[in-house]
């Protein structure tokens, strides 16, 4: 498996695995504990997942971490009032990584990211908290997610950014200007929703390049974005060590220029 630096120092290979969808029982940890088996080394969670219940499954199956293993998690939306609103103002952003901290059993966060810029904080307090976060020790790279190319660049002038998450596929590059800049810094872009598997199933020109390589409509996809930029990352989220195991070979899959140019096509 390829890989990448995150922040210029941080290595991993390039197909993650999202942890969104892992239940809390033995299931979760055996898909948890089995992506590390096969190579996965960028695993991503996050506070909204389970109020860092997902983050707590994550200690439980795979601490002690292997020396290799990058667990990054977000914060930036809480639980307030019943419902899951956005909020970055800085005591809980500071709140959150803390306990994100604790639940993972770690003294840094190699990689945190903000979930979503909260409107109603100003982008540069949301930001310098974590940025002095970062000057305490407690968090190594930071990054962002669902931003324009507006907020990166606003974001970059208070403080290094080292990843975005933003909604990308095969299918959906509504964001392919963010991609750009964040290829043009080398900063890592972790697109989640990498998979769809239904609509890639049934788009014709996926398909025939599925019948093409042998490999199923979803190995396509994963393995066109790994081509289409050197700054991909993909995050698929299973909770099946079959769908798990086929995510993973896609990272092997290598495509034709034809069928590339293919794929670029599609939309």
């Amino acid at each position: 498996m390829s890989t990448f630096a995150i922040g210029g120092d941080r290595r991993v290979g390039r197909l993650g695995l999202g942890a969104m969808h892992l239940s809390a029982d033995r299931r979760g940890h055996d898909v948890a504990r089995r992506a590390v088996e096969l190579g996965v080394t960028l695993i991503d969670t996050a506070h909204l997942y389970g109020g860092g219940a997902n983050e707590e499954l994550l200690a439980e199956a795979l601490h002690p971490y292997p020396d290799d293993l990058l667990i990054t998690t977000k914060v930036g939306v809480a639980h307030t009032d019943g419902q899951w609103r956005l909020d970055g103002r800085p005591p809980v952003l500071r709140d959150q990584v803390d306990a994100a901290l604790r639940r993972l059993r770690v003294d840094r966060l190699d990689l945190l990211q903000l979930h979503r810029i909260d409107p109603e904080t100003p982008l540069a307090d949301q930001v310098g908290a974590l940025a002095e976060l970062r000057a305490a020790g407690k968090i190594r790279h930071l990054g962002l997610s669902e931003v324009t190319v507006g907020e990166l660049a606003a974001a970059r002038e208070i403080v290094d950014i080292a990843s975005v998450q933003n909604r990308y596929n095969l299918l959906d590059r509504e964001h392919e200007p963010v991609l750009a800049a964040c290829q043009a810094a080398g900063i890592a872009f972790l697109p989640w929703r990498p998979v769809a598997a239904g609509a890639f199933a049934e788009n014709p020109e996926i398909a025939a390049v599925a019948t093409e390589t042998g490999a199923t409509p979803t190995q396509v996809a994963l393995a066109w974005l790994l081509a289409h930029s050197p700054v991909m990352l993909p995050i698929p989220g299973t909770a099946s060590l079959t769908h798990l195991a086929e995510n993973v070979v896609a990272a092997g899959l290598t495509l034709t220029p034809d069928q590339r140019t293919r794929l670029d096509r599609l939309r």
